[in-house]
């Protein structure tokens, strides 16, 4: 009701139910049936009036219903009244009320009481129950306008009185105040504000802070004095913003900001009224205007969307007219721009105060502008208050910097010089802020992990603060607090990688900004560069950047002093990645990463970027980012080696395992060396090199070289081509290596993986869950104590020197597959699709780019004529990237590339570089054999071309034609995806050539090429079959061992055959086989070694070798046809030299070492230390010699405790075998191989090839008789073998090793009776010994021997019961004489000898033998024999 009238009943405010209308006038609720004291369950909802006043009220009117009514009557009674005014003392009317009810009609004026304080009335009225309170209800208010909070009332009330014209005293709830206790009062409730509960607070939040802000730069006139409530209002809402972020209930943004500040700055907020007397003309159109007109910074990913749609480019420069990408996820959630639009907020301004001349003179005292208020109330704030100001200071600074713009943008600044848009006292202010701040982040950092999280999100605030200062104030005194944050930061903290992790992300934000390039004065040349370390870009003028002075050039890729104040932001950001580069503490490699990222995210901005889309304007880009080369050539030796990885990864290469580690190596040791003053090429050093860089511990991850080497390439795709050709011409032979080097490293790194198929494992994944395992195990090593003591052990080299050597064991939880299903990347075929795309894009790119590096380097270094140097570097390039997956398009243009090279310095490669010419006809051979038309087209022409050019410049090619075929000996030994059919197809290719060249036909150079091509197709041919026998081992190995001795005339390809073997046998973890056919190439090579040069510290030839074992001698290269070692082409690999002996020699040690015969790693470390000694590397001296020791180690520790080897006779029977049938072997398994196993191995093997019913197992040992085998079938049969020596041997095979190495007698016994019986009576036992003489001892390069000869003696029953008590008597010294003593194991030996109850025992043994003196003579030695072994077995 409205009023006391039934006509003021208020038509549109209670909410009608569902099946009526939306609006009723009145509600009525069900009838409660036989009832005295009734339960009314209803909820009446209702729509308050704006404007309420005193006259506004709630009738409750009260009726009987008659069941039963008279005739006549109504049905309703009316019972009576009750009311409850809606205001009181001007607040809503809320909670519980009791009301009492009346029984009479209601008096005049009744609602402006309550029902309970009605005066007297005459005639009085009548109540329920003498004015008791019998009606119970409930009122519940929500309202944006009404605060229902006692502390809010207080303030808004007093607020209102100060605004608007009052009298005094004014009444607040039971108070009333007077003008003279108002500022008394208001000072209360501003303290009391935080007080208030939190859900009025947040409905109220604009209001309170709009007021707030009000009170701190009004000054107000209270009762004739100036009352100032900065402090006050201040310390209120730095209070109200820690209890907003304090709540729980509370929502946060992802940075951790509450959004319901974060959209007050950005929507509502606006620079506060001044006193409104004073308005300028016109302003009352500027009023109606909506307050909400405002633009701040983005509170969540909602409003960044809708602002990036419409952000428009700040006028700091006006020449650029496109918005630029946000480079970042989190820059762009975090940051927008501010908008100068047309709109202008509602101000009242004095029309003198704001004349430009005014901000130059000190400030009036009556008139405070909002943004300098707020700067000095954070410089003078203490205690709790400094404390959240600190903590939450991104509000404070996103409220400085809006009022900052809406001052700017008010009084027109816009085009007034920077320096003098802000009073100098403020500007003090502002640099005390930053000051006090970055201490503050220093302090916070020394403190627990949760402190140094606070660090960083202040540190990120304080960031944007100076980002967004960069659009409003001098360049110039931005860039100084920029250079006073780094030098503070750097005195107070101690850990590095903090220091340049804190420095990073504030310059990652810095280097953000939209005219980030412009603040670097990008268009700056060297030559006209400014001397002043903060210059203002207004002072600058653009100039071109098309002449460089030439001696200027070099230092244009050194991060110069002269660099670092001509482009400020860039010089700190490239400073603070060469210090996070050349840093090595805990920790780092996180912030190296960062700093990376930094800086490509910056690249890849401005490649996005239309406004930097222009050739001209991309080339000046590329020109700011040239000291990051340098850095990049500096941090070479720390970068991830691809190649490395790859190897461990065991894909598929068609080079040679040796190669890889050269490869590898190579890399780190060319500068190692450079520094150390080896001024020389160092190309040709061969395998000598150390393959593991000198700064192990700095090691950059490989996702972090990756995003370095990106930034490297894009910056070389798009500078000036003639600068960097001029750059490479005035370059030391030295630097250009390492550029060659860091190619190298790109070619690898930017090589295309293949697509990713959709169930396959992320590898990723897989390495991010042993990233993190790595990292939880540092931590854990930090700790002290047992689990550290744990995690050491656990660390120890040796422990995990060979992932195969754990593969059983349980704990290894990454090599199981639960792990890998869990880490499985769900992505769709699409998006796979997608990424291989981008993927393979990339490689071709970055190759293509590198290709023309090559390109101008050669140009470069063929114009200055150092080319000899240079050209193999250039060369080994070219070959990796030739062994990677590449695309067609890049092949193309590689081989057209190198058919250049060999065209122009045919000569030079022929013979200087001959290792790398051999690397280059592998290469060249394997894309031959591509499935591809266009590749092999182009390798064929390749290849012809170093056929025709070698035959030219020596009118011989015997050196390219040996290549050729090592190469494709070397193919078809390894690869196992090369195409036999397209390499004929290719072979016939370069035929056709050869015989179509009108130029060679008056040459013998065709004929040559005729012969060469029949020899490969020779080889492959052999290939074929060694693809027939691809799943049995042993014959596989056959074959190769006869093809390696098919080339015992021609080195070369004998070495390739051993190598081809070796890397067979590592496959099958038949490390010590391999490792024999290392040393059997090893001998190989030192026998030519010996022939060339006869240096006393060489070996002499292959006799040297024979302590390793002695089959080496069959390298002896003794036979008339063998080819003298200077005869071109022969022996021209990088083996032959000592370099690669020693290579070869390494392997073979460390193989040996894999396998467990750690004497024979003495053995061959004894040939390679005296080369070592003689060429004076200490550094490798020191490497063998320790890995000496751990082999000594190893046999102290080991001792008895290692397996070598068990040992089968194996039988072939039956004309099915072919070459095989009636040959016999001895086989030579893993440690612990039991009959079954070997038995069941080659059963099922030869069972698949000549079906199962077709072969049968011998199952005894007794010799066969062919005549009784069935024709049809095959036979195998399989017996176990021991070791046998004769007695002298056995003087000399001392230990377990001893007994174990250079095998090549073998025994097995066969017991039988004479009757036929194997078993019978200890009378009539007999035992037949069968010694095999084998071909070569074991262990040799292949896994298998044949049987030689075969010895037979047979041992009478007293001799076998002679040997049974020698063999008793030996258990039982060896059970007693045992250290420490162990009692079980000499109870068994003694159960075993003379128990009453053990069958044919010693007791039974003399009862048969010694019972009485043997009749025949012969046997007197035999019987006295026996005798002796009793005394001894009894002693």
């Amino acid at each position: 009701m409205c009023g006391e009238d039934p006509s003021c009943a208020m038509p549109v405010v209670i909410f009608g139910k569902s099946s009526g209308p939306e609006f009723v006038q009145e509600i009525y609720t069900a009838i409660t049936y036989h009832n005295k004291s009734p339960d009314f369950y209803e909820e009446v909802k209702i729509k308050l009036p704006a404007k309420l006043t005193e006259k506004h009220h709630l009738l409750f009117t009260f009726y009987h219903i008659s069941c039963q009514p008279k005739q006549g009557a109504s049905v309703e009674t009316l019972l009576g009244y009750s009311w409850l005014p809606i205001l009181l003392n001007d607040r809503l009317q809320t909670g519980h009320y009791c009301l009492p009810v009346a029984l009479d009609k209601l008096p005049f004026h009744y609602s402006i009481h309550s029902p309970e304080k009605v005066p007297s009335q005459t005639p009085p009225i009548k109540w329920v129950e003498g004015h008791k309170g019998v009606f119970n209800v409930e009122v519940q208010a929500v309202s944006s306008v009404h605060t229902q909070d006692n502390h809010l009332e207080k303030f808004f009330t007093l607020c209102h009185s100060l605004e608007s014209q009052v009298t005094f005293p004014i009444r607040l709830m039971d108070q009333k105040i007077t003008e003279a206790t108002l500022e008394h009062e208001l000072k209360l409730s501003i303290i009391c504000l935080n007080s208030s509960r939190l859900e009025p607070l947040v409905l109220f939040l604009h209001l309170v802070l709009d007021k707030l802000f009000q009170l701190a730069v009004q000054p107000m006139v209270i009762a004739g004095q100036t009352a100032n409530f900065s402090q006050f209002a201040f310390e209120s809402v730095v209070a109200i913003v820690n209890s907003l972020h304090n709540s729980k209930d509370l929502s946060k943004d992802q940075h951790g900001r509450n959004c319901l500040l974060a959209s007050y700055v950005y929507y509502v907020f606006r620079l506060p009224d001044p006193q409104r007397e004073v308005v300028k003309p016109g302003s009352s159109a500027i009023l109606t205007e909506s307050r909400y007109y405002t633009f701040g910074r983005t509170s969540a990913v909602s409003v960044g969307s809708k602002l990036l749609q419409s952000r428009v480019i700040s006028c700091s420069n006006p020449d650029i007219a496109v918005t630029q990408t946000a480079t970042d996820e989190e820059v762009k959630n975090i940051m927008s721009s501010k908008d100068h639009s047309s709109s202008r907020m509602s101000f009242y301004v004095e029309g003198t105060n704001d004349m430009p001349s005014i901000c130059a003179s000190p400030r009036p005292s009556n008139k405070k502008h909002f943004h300098e208020e707020l700067a000095l109330q954070m410089v003078v704030s203490t205690g709790m208050v400094r404390e959240s100001v600190f903590k939450y200071a991104w509000f404070f600074f996103e409220l400085l910097i809006k009022s900052m713009a809406q001052y700017v943008h008010n009084i027109e600044k816009q085009d007034n010089p920077r320096r003098s848009r802000f009073s100098d006292r403020f500007k003090d202010d502002i640099t005390t802020i930053v000051s006090v701040v970055t201490s503050e982040i220093a302090a916070l950092l020394v403190k627990p992990q949760k402190e140094s999280e606070q660090a960083e999100k202040i540190n990120i605030s304080l960031a944007f603060f100076l980002y967004d200062l960069l659009s409003l104030m001098d360049r110039g005194f931005v860039f100084n607090l920029i250079k006073h944050y780094c030098n503070q930061l750097s005195n107070k903290l101690n850990s590095v990688s903090t220091l340049i992790s804190m420095r990073l992300e504030f310059l990652r934000i810095l280097c953000s900004h939209e005219h980030y390039l412009n603040l670097n004065l990008f268009f700056m040349t060297s030559a006209s560069a400014p001397a002043s370390p903060s210059p203002s870009l207004s002072s600058q003028n653009s100039s071109s950047c098309s002449s460089f002075q030439d001696q200027k050039i070099a230092g244009m890729f050194d991060l110069s002093a002269e660099y670092r104040q001509q482009h400020f932001l860039t010089g700190l950001l490239f400073t603070e990645l060469a210090a996070a580069l050349d840093a090595d503490s805990e920790g780092i490699s996180k912030v190296q990463r960062k700093a990376v990222s930094a800086i490509l995210s910056l690249l890849s901005s401005h490649d996005l970027d239309p406004r930097c889309s222009k050739k001209e304007v991309k080339i000046k880009i590329a020109a700011l980012y040239l000291p990051l080369v340098g850095i990049i050539l500096d941090s070479l030796p720390q970068l991830h080696d691809f190649t490395i990885s790859d190897a461990r990864s065991g894909k598929g290469r068609t080079g040679n395992p040796e190669e890889e580690q050269e490869s590898a190596g190579a890399i780190s040791q060319n500068v190692a060396l450079a520094i150390a003053g080896n001024q020389f090429n160092l190309r040709s050093s061969g395998i000598s090199l150390v393959s593991l860089p000198y700064r192990q511990s700095a090691t950059l991850g490989p996702d972090t070289t990756r995003n370095l080497l990106i930034c490297f390439l894009w910056i070389m795709k798009n500078a000036d081509q003639n600068l960097i050709q001029k750059w490479i011409a005035d370059l030391p032979s030295m630097q250009l290596n390492r550029i060659l080097d860091l190619l190298f490293i790109c070619v690898s790194c930017f090589e295309y993986k293949g697509k990713q198929s959709s169930d396959k494992v992320s590898t990723q994944a897989l390495q991010k869950s042993r990233d993190v395992k790595a990292r939880l195990e540092e931590a854990l090593l930090r700790g002290e104590g047992a689990r550290g003591e744990m995690m050491k052990r656990c660390r120890i080299p040796g422990n995990d020197r060979l992932a195969g050597l754990n593969e059983n064991l349980r704990w290894r939880k990454e090599q199981t597959q639960w792990r890998q299903a869990n880490e499985r990347q769900d992505k769709t075929k699409a998006e796979l699709d997608q990424e291989a795309l981008i993927s393979g894009n990339l490689a071709t790119e970055a190759n293509l780019i590198i290709l023309d590096m090559q390109e101008n380097i050669i140009q470069a270094s063929f114009a200055a004529e150092c080319r000899d140097n240079l050209l193999g570097g250039v060369l080994k390039v070219l070959i990796n990237s030739l062994g990677c997956d590449q695309s067609t398009t890049y092949l193309t243009h590689c081989f057209a590339t190198l058919r250049a090279l060999i065209a122009k310095f045919g000569d030079f490669l022929f013979e200087e570089e001959v290792e790398q010419c051999a690397d280059l006809c592998q290469r060249v051979l394997h894309h031959c054999s591509s499935s591809k038309d266009i590749t092999r087209t182009q390798a064929c022409a390749t290849l012809y071309l170093l056929m025709r050019y070698s035959f030219s410049s020596t009118s011989n090619f015997a050196r390219v034609k040996m290549q050729v075929t090592m190469s494709l000996a070397s193919l078809v030994g390894k690869s196992p995806e090369f195409n036999e059919e397209f390499l004929r197809r290719s072979l016939r290719t370069i035929l056709a050539y050869a015989e179509e060249d009108a130029d060679m036909q008056a040459t013998p150079f065709p004929i040559q090429v005729e012969e060469l091509l029949c020899n490969l197709n020779s080889i492959l041919s052999d290939t074929v079959k060694m693809r027939e026998f691809q799943e049995d081992p042993e014959m596989l190995m056959d074959l190769m061992y006869r093809i390696a001795k098919g080339y015992q005339t021609s080195p070369d390809l004998r070495l390739t055959w051993l190598q081809n073997m070796a890397e067979k046998h590592t496959k099958r973890k038949s490390y010590t086989e391999a490792a024999m056919c290392l040393v059997h190439a090893a001998a190989l090579v030192a026998e030519y070694l010996s022939m060339l040069e006869d240096r006393n510290y060489l070996p002499v030839g292959s006799v040297s070798f024979q302590n390793i074992s002695s089959n080496v001698l069959e390298e002896s290269a003794v036979s008339d046809d063998v080819l003298s070692p200077d005869e071109d082409g022969i022996c021209s690999g990088r083996y032959f030299s000592e370099s690669g002996l020693v290579g070869l020699l390494e392997q073979a040690a460390e193989l040996f070492s894999t396998g467990g015969l750690y004497e024979t790693v003495n053995e061959v470390y004894k040939i390679v230390i005296p080369i070592l000694e003689a060429h004076r590397d200490f550094r490798k001296l020191t490497l063998t010699h320790s890995k000496l020791q751990k082999a000594f180690d190893s046999i102290i520790n080991k001792g008895q405790k290692r397996m070598f080897g068990t040992y089968f006779r194996v039988g072939f029977y039956g004309s099915k075998f072919g070459d095989l049938d009636e040959q016999e072997f001895v086989y030579k398994e893993p440690a612990i191989t039991k009959l079954p196993e070997i038995s069941h191995r080659l059963e099922g093997f030869y069972g698949q090839c000549f079906g199962e019913d077709a072969v049968e197992v011998i199952k005894d040992s007794a010799p066969v008789d062919k005549r009784k085998l069935d024709p049809n079938k095959a036979y195998i049969q399989i017996t176990f073998v021991e070791p046998y020596f004769d007695e002298y041997e056995m003087k000399d095979r001392v230990t377990y090793f001893e007994k174990n190495f250079n095998l090549c007698r073998f025994m097995y016994t066969t017991p039988f009776t004479m009757d036929g019986r194997p078993r019978g009576e200890l009378s009539e036992q007999y035992k037949r010994n069968t010694i095999l003489t084998t071909m070569h001892a074991f262990p040799y390069v292949k896994t298998r021997i044949n049987v030689i000869q075969k010895e037979e003696f047979i041992l009478t029953p007293i001799e076998v019961a002679i040997e049974d008590m020698q063999k008793k008597t030996q258990e039982l010294t060896a059970a007693t004489n045992q250290e420490p003593p162990d009692a079980k194991m000499l109870q068994m030996v003694l159960q075993g000898s003379v128990g009453a109850t053990v069958n044919q025992g010693p007791l039974e043994v003399a009862q048969v033998f010694l019972a009485e003196i043997p009749a025949d003579p012969k046997l007197y030695r035999h019987h006295n024999k026996l005798r002796l072994c009793f005394k001894e077995f009894i002693m």
